[in-house]
């Protein structure tokens, strides 16, 4: 197979308008390893304000790591954690004001997050995994307000 084409969509004469996106996903744990989350026990310090900085950073840099994504004027940045008995839920929440939508920018936050969270704690257990990366809800533009049922 060979790469014919690459080419970044023109978007110069779509109208700026509201854009949102939520993403979620799931870093899986043993209960000691989420004990010591909650009581801040990991070595390598705050695992979820790490994550939640990786997050927010990451979202910013998204045109730098996907390579056809637009550099969007980002308004809101929310990255925020469900630590369950085993397992943490991600959540993104992303808004802008552009031409295009800010989905990539939400799962890219999520994915950072996990990682970051994953490299925090690696060390106290092996087996971590990641997994349920998925787009919940995106509003603005032509196609309206989206959202899988089962998140709705």
């Amino acid at each position: 197979m060979s790469l014919t084409r690459l080419d970044m969509v023109d978007v110069g004469e779509k109208g700026i308008t509201a854009r949102e996106a939520v993403a979620k996903g799931q870093v899986l744990f043993s209960p000691g390893t989420i004990r010591m989350i909650r009581e801040g026990r990991i070595p390598k310090g705050d695992v979820l304000g790490s994550a939640r900085v990786a997050g927010i950073l990451a979202a910013k840099k998204t045109p730098q790591l996907i390579p056809m994504c637009h550099p969007l004027s980002l308004t809101q940045i929310r990255v925020d954690f469900e630590v369950g008995e085993n397992s943490i839920e991600i959540t993104s929440h992303i808004k802008a004001k552009d031409r295009t939508g800010v989905e990539m920018e939400a799962l890219t936050a999520v994915v950072v997050a996990a990682l970051t969270i994953y490299d925090m704690c690696k060390g106290v257990q092996e087996g971590i995994s990641i997994s349920n990366i998925r787009l919940v809800m995106k509003k603005g533009g032509r196609s309206g307000t989206k959202g899988r049922v089962d998140e709705r």
